[in-house]
């Protein structure tokens, strides 16, 4: 009796873990359209062997460049990269609803956005707004979501050099873990804005101690926050270099280390792009554009940063990456190779494994999960 049950309870638990090595789950793609590219593409991803297989490609208005999807009202946000839109100079921000048994979208809203070439959009904390940071003249919006999530007004924008708007570029704006500031990286006047977020105006409001700038020249671009938002890791397009700050509340963000992104022996012009801790916050990722690697660094238990090694990105100009929810792969979107290149991770030292499998992408810009 006794080894009946022993081998029903294995039976069970083979089955289980056959059942989660075989799982898939939705990876989305958005990039730059071309004439034969449709925009948004959805591919089924298997965390067993690192697969991809497309199952849709959808049309989503111009270059949605970057998105963000809500799991509370299951409705994606498309940021269009472009200064005219619907004939009106702007930006886009589109509206759908995806249908996951088909991998379709249904277009549901369409607005406006002041200043035109939105490269960002992130949820607020509480899923009430989106913020929107518009790269040619920088500038950020928040726009409010009615209670189906739907896009109603534009409750603020902010335009950060009047005189001469195209001297600004804001890159990013995203919410601190605990939802208490929001913070955007503007890599044309060097530096870093933190504002407190009212949601019954929908107003930013810069933070007391809420400018932060940075050497000329270095480009702030992308960031992460470490899980306790306790440390803030930016990486900058011009400068080839990691920022690692130290977040503490009501005080200005606290530069403790600068780091390189590229080789010492690298010679030629480098961007950097995109930056992901990986799942369990041992490692840090960036993309170097120019050099084409992922650098990789060790995250201390103080926070700081130990560079551990590059590899190649399998491709040419890794705009974007992505860790797959089971932090086993990572997946570099090469924008002029066309191509999605996928590593996985080694658990010991958190580099990726060469060789990537590659697969076809027209002009990856934005790669991500939706878990």
């Amino acid at each position: 009796m006794r080894r009946k049950s022993i081998s029903v309870f294995l039976i069970i638990f083979l089955v289980i873990l056959f059942s989660a090595c075989t799982n898939h789950s939705r990876l989305f793609v958005g990039g730059f359209t071309k004439p034969d590219a449709k925009g948004l593409s959805v591919f089924d991803f298997s965390p067993r062997n690192g697969e991809m297989k497309l199952i849709s490609e959808n049309q989503v208005g111009p270059n949605p460049a970057y998105f963000c999807f809500s799991t509370k009202t299951n409705l994606f946000y498309v940021a269009n990269e472009v200064m005219e839109f619907n004939g009106t100079f702007g930006g886009g921000l589109t509206t759908y609803r995806y249908k996951a048994d088909d991998a379709s979208f249904e277009k549901l809203n369409e607005m406006l956005i002041p200043y035109g070439g939105p490269c960002y959009i992130s949820l607020s904390h509480d899923s009430t707004h989106l913020f929107i940071a518009n790269y040619p003249n920088g500038s950020v919006a928040v726009v409010r979501l009615d209670e189906m999530g739907i896009p109603s007004v534009i409750t603020d924008t902010i335009l950060y050099n009047k005189s001469a708007p195209d001297e600004s570029h804001a890159h990013m704006i995203l919410s601190d873990p605990a939802g208490k500031k929001v913070y955007v990286t503007d890599l044309g006047l060097d530096r870093i804005i933190v504002y407190d977020f009212d949601k019954n105006s929908g107003k930013l409001n810069q933070a007391a101690n809420g400018l932060v700038q940075l050497p000329d020249g270095i480009g702030p671009r992308h960031f992460a926050f470490n899980a306790d938002g306790s440390n803030l890791y930016v990486i900058n397009e011009l400068g080839s270099k990691m920022l690692v700050f130290n977040i503490k509340e009501n005080e200005e963000p606290g530069l403790v280390q600068i780091l390189p992104t590229t080789r010492s022996d690298f010679e030629g012009n480098n961007y950097c792009a995109d930056i992901h801790l990986g799942k369990d916050g041992r490692f840090l990722y960036g993309s170097n554009r120019g050099e084409n690697t992922i650098v990789t660094y060790k995250v201390e238990p103080d926070g700081s940063l130990t560079l551990l090694g590059h590899t190649s990105c399998g491709g040419n100009w890794p705009r974007n990456f992505v860790i797959d929810p089971t932090g086993k792969f990572l997946l570099v979107g090469n924008q002029k190779s066309d191509s999605i290149s996928v590593f996985r991770l080694n658990k010991k030292t958190g580099l990726p494994i060469e060789p990537g499998k590659d697969f076809v992408s027209a002009a990856p810009a934005c790669l991500k999960f939706f878990e």
